[in-house]
């Protein structure tokens, strides 16, 4: 009873360091930084949280029921799309104008972005920790609690990014501007590391994919 009670303590906890992820900051950063409410932040942070959770519990599940093992080019594969999603949200930030603005306005995009890293990040994940849970149930409580920590964990990741910006942009005019620019081109940057990294160092464009998830 304490192993379970244990497992899922943790699984809560380990949910909420997941969403402090590098890739995970980065994303919520360049949409974060154009909001001028601390609750719409708040918000971007448990959409994003629930559409990684979302495709954490629909991988997880399909782990568990199947007993599949996700192969090194596909999970690759998932994390080029996070790479990907990174650099086109660093562009549209920088260069989007008023029509970017009217995207970040809309809820499904946090879901969507969460959603996708939840594809990579999730997957690699239960991979890693399923298999050292021997019921399927306390396996399925596992990943219900994984996902709650991880919208807690975004919430409060967006919530301290939001708050040094907004005192700026109250502050300064020009800041919120400069913080768009730079949550764009460091989006972009990092977005073509993890590429290079996935691609060359991995091996997904070389033919010869090693994947260690984490």
């Amino acid at each position: 009873m304490l192993t379970s009670l244990g497992i899922l303590v943790l699984s809560f906890l380990l949910g909420m360091r997941h969403a402090t992820d590098a890739d995970h900051v980065v994303a919520v950063t360049t949409i974060v930084a154009r909001q001028r409410s601390l609750l719409r932040a708040a918000s971007i942070g448990a959409l994003w949280g629930l559409g990684h959770t979302l495709t954490l519990l629909a991988v997880g599940g399909l782990m568990i029921a199947l007993n599949i093992v996700m192969p090194p080019w596909l999970g690759l594969t998932l994390e080029l799309l996070v790479a990907v999603m990174l650099v086109v949200l660093g562009v549209v930030s920088v260069v989007g104008g008023a029509r970017s603005e009217r995207m970040v306005d809309s809820s499904a995009r946090p879901v969507i972005v969460g959603t996708v890293h939840g594809m990579a990040g999730s997957a690699a994940f239960t991979l890693l920790a399923l298999p050292l849970i021997a019921s399927p149930m306390l396996a399925a409580a596992y990943l219900v609690l994984f996902g709650i920590g991880t919208i807690a964990g975004m919430v409060v990741v967006t919530v301290a990014i939001a708050l040094p910006s907004l005192y700026a942009a109250h502050r300064i005019e020009s800041a919120r501007h400069i913080l768009r620019y730079a949550a764009g081109f460091a989006s972009i940057a990092f977005g073509l590391y993890l590429a290079h990294r996935i691609g060359f160092a991995n091996g997904l464009f070389t033919g010869n994919p090693v994947w260690t998830p984490k």
